[in-house]
């Protein structure tokens, strides 16, 4: 049985994630170039910094320099990303420029935790036990529970979808003594061992507990599935997609150097126009940015569709 939306939400963290793993320094000028040309494409919410440790992750320690002097546009939501107490401290001094949101952050393998995170599974609960009453105490709503390797781990191997709604439950319980009721349910497959028929029996387990809370997918392209779980997401209704513009970035604790990153913004919506699922993107526009974003970052990033253009151009071309 197919659920097909009508349209989707995808939430853009390209300049976020995309920029927290190249190599070389990315100037705080192009970084605000391409937040504001993906600003110009239609996309409603983009991430566009996280506040983390400069010496941890040194290609955002201009976070500030680049909230600051980035030109927002009317109807788009801006957001950022932090792990701890200090970053929180960092992102609220920008609270009329910035949409915060909190989430309580899991994960479905405790091997990746600790190489992740570097403390055990219990360490984490604790450790999202105080961050969710430090949000709730700075008057930061705390709209999710997400679910990190939920479809599988390098470190770990199979993740058993039982194990993914214990999980959910630890996060949605911390939230209970907290005092917040968490609407959205976000599973993440951090390493690329999703498939679709993984998509599908996770989600079915996830849904099963939890028919009442939105489920959106963080999918990552690392064995060229992306796409396709899409797809399958998109047949079970799930209507909220975190993507990159071009694919960039990936998550540089993953223990796979050089492997793609995130489903490329292009290609989803792609996928949605020819499903005729509405996402409000231009994508000609949006493929010109992607090409735009390989200037800036000097080599060539995953998206086949920088290269093979949008089909529509091609329609015309022929009519």
């Amino acid at each position: 049985m197919s659920d097909m939306p009508s349209s989707i939400v995808i939430h853009e963290e390209g300049p976020r994630e995309g920029f927290q793993i190249e190599p070389g320094p990315i100037s705080s000028a192009d970084k605000i170039r391409l937040i504001e040309a993906l600003a110009e494409t239609g996309l409603r919410t983009i991430q566009i910094c996280s506040f983390v440790s400069p010496r941890v992750v040194p290609s955002w320690a201009d976070a500030e320099e680049v909230v600051t002097k980035v030109r927002p546009k009317a109807g788009v939501t801006y957001s950022s990303l932090w792990f701890n107490d200090k970053g929180l401290e960092r992102a609220l001094a920008f609270r009329d420029k910035l949409a915060l949101s909190g989430a309580i952050a899991l994960c479905a393998s405790e091997a990746f935790t600790r190489k992740n995170l570097h403390r055990s599974h219990a360490e984490n609960l604790e450790a999202m036990h105080r961050q969710t009453r430090l949000h709730v105490a700075k008057g930061v709503p705390v709209k999710s529970v997400g679910v990190m390797a939920a479809f599988g781990c390098n470190f770990q191997g199979d993740i058993a979808p039982a194990e993914v709604v214990r999980t959910v439950r630890e996060g949605l319980a911390i939230g209970a003594e907290c005092g917040v009721d968490v609407a959205r349910i976000s599973l993440a497959d951090t390493m690329g061992w999703a498939t679709p028929p993984r998509i599908e029996r996770v989600i079915g387990a996830v849904r099963s507990a939890w028919p009442d809370k939105e489920v959106s997918l963080h999918l990552h392209d690392t064995r060229g599935m992306a796409v396709a779980n899409a797809m399958a997401g998109l047949r079970m209704g799930v209507r909220r997609y975190d993507s990159t513009v071009g694919g960039l970035g990936g998550c540089p604790f993953a223990g796979q150097k050089g492997a793609a990153g995130n489903i490329c913004t292009e290609e989803l919506v792609m996928l949605c126009e020819e499903m005729g699922v509405e996402t409000g993107v231009d994508l000609e526009r949006l493929i010109e940015v992607g090409r735009m974003a390989e200037e800036i970052v000097g080599h060539p990033l995953p998206s086949e569709l920088l290269h093979g253009g949008a089909l529509n151009a091609f329609r015309r071309a022929v009519h």
